[in-house]
């Protein structure tokens, strides 16, 4: 299995917005519930959102009514788009398919300045 590959992180200052990209491989993609994960430096590893095949979505309360979880099935892409951006979303995110056996991508740093 293909790692996936995710885009989009940066530098933003605080209230702005980003949006990342995960591209996925394997034809698969479509029925795997996916999800995008966040580590901070010190901390553990965290889920942030997560999309059902079926395109239902879940948040963690800290990221609730600010960041949007999508997918595109033809594109096998999974996308976060984020804004309000915090100080505390500063982290290291990543896309995974848990269940599925396919190893952890690079992730894309996202930062955010005050």
């Amino acid at each position: 299995q293909v790692q996936p590959v995710e885009s989009g992180g940066g530098l933003v200052q605080a209230g702005g917005s980003l949006r990342l990209s995960c591209a996925a491989s394997g034809s698969s993609f479509k029925i795997r519930g996916m999800g995008w994960y966040r580590q901070a430096p010190g901390k553990q590893r965290e889920l942030v959102a997560a999309i059902t095949s079926g395109g239902d979505t879940n948040y963690v309360d800290a990221v609730k009514g600010r960041f949007t979880i999508s997918r595109d099935n033809a594109k096998n892409t999974v996308y976060l788009q984020m804004n309000s951006l915090r100080l505390e979303d500063t982290a290291v995110y990543y896309c995974y398919a848990p269940g599925w056996g396919i190893p952890w991508g690079q992730g894309t740093q996202v930062t955010v300045s005050s």
